[in-house]
């Protein structure tokens, strides 16, 4: 599975360190610009998000509608729904534990995708927990935390045998785990698609694959959690789907790095992913406006004190906490 990283004599090195720092500083203008007691709740917003998309990509269109009914416990009456509706639950646990810093320092490790997957997996519904072998139709039930043991092919892509993937696992943790900021940035698209070519699960591969990368970019970044790259995916996900069957091919030639597979499509996977990234920290900087919140959320208590629906001493207090960040009761009493 080699190249695992870009070279340092990449010709595309340069470019890709650059998109690495312009999402840093982006990512980081976004998240200071928004009043400190908005993260949590944004990150619960972007965590909703995340599950709606990630579903979206395996084919299981959740309306948000349902996702957030499941997140009350209150399930649809038909079985298939209810069961996309514990599926999506299971996915927003599992980022929450993420985003609690549940894989910080340690997103690449062997013991972190299997937990991922186990997480995920033991808390689908029973129908969810098979899968159909293709050949013989028999249902193959999946082991939460389990690693495969049968072969699996993926479009064109044949994953490597059973019996070679804790190997393999362990040299994907010895290259990905503990780089610094930058190197874990720029070496985030080739751990995502090489976690999902070694395939180390009868099913839940892609969503582990994900949830590895927003954990990834979560600690890189600091991003408190306020975007993630699932949408962009979603969004592209026939350009996503392409990258990735690109990144199976072999090198082309002797200019197409030094491993068993292609370092120009590596490198090209690496641009979509971190443009991606960067048109997703846009994207929600344009929802959110965190330049002109402050502003908005003013004028509304204004308008509301004026038709007499909020107390006339609540602007002053609106304003105090969303400059300040939080206010003594004792203050607000005056």
């Amino acid at each position: 599975m080699e190249p695992m990283r870009l070279d340092e004599a990449s010709p595309h090195r340069a470019a890709l360190t650059e998109l690495a720092f312009e999402l840093a500083q982006k990512s980081a203008g976004f998240r200071s610009a928004l009043p400190a007691d908005l993260l949590s709740p944004l990150a619960e917003l972007v965590r909703s998000m995340n599950c709606y998309y990630s579903n979206l990509i395996e084919g299981h269109d959740t309306h948000p509608v349902d996702i957030e009914r499941a997140l009350k416990n209150d399930y649809s009456a038909d079985a298939r729904k209810r069961d996309l509706q514990l599926e999506a639950k299971a996915h927003i646990a599992v980022q929450q534990w993420i985003d609690g810093g549940g894989l910080k320092g340690r997103a690449c490790t062997v013991e972190a995708i299997l937990e991922t997957h186990r997480r995920f997996c033991a808390e689908l519904p029973e129908d969810l927990r098979f899968v159909e072998d293709p050949a013989t139709k028999a249902r193959i039930k999946i082991i939460p935390g389990a690693l495969r043991e049968q072969g699996v092919q993926v479009g064109r892509h044949v994953a490597i045998s059973p019996g070679a993937t804790a190997r393999f696992l362990s040299r994907f943790e010895d290259v990905y785990n503990g780089l610094g900021k930058v190197e874990t940035i720029l070496a985030a698209a080739a751990a995502h698609h090489r976690l999902l070519w070694i395939h180390p699960f009868l099913d839940g591969d892609g969503r582990v694959a994900r949830l590895m990368s927003h954990a990834m970019l979560l600690d890189a970044l600091d991003t408190r959690a306020v975007w993630s790259i699932a949408r962009g995916l979603a969004r592209n996900v026939q350009a996503y789907k392409g990258h990735l069957m690109a990144c199976d091919l072999p090198r082309r030639n002797d200019l197409d790095g030094r491993g068993s597979l292609s370092a120009e499509n590596l490198a090209d996977f690496t641009t979509f992913f971190l443009t991606t990234c960067l048109d997703q920290v846009s994207f929600m900087e344009s929802l959110v406006e965190p330049n002109r919140l402050r502003t908005r959320v003013l004028l509304w208590a204004e308008e509301e004190i004026r038709l007499g629906r909020l107390w006339p001493k609540s602007g002053a207090i609106l304003e105090a906490l969303l400059y300040r960040g939080q206010l003594p009761r004792a203050e607000a009493a005056r």
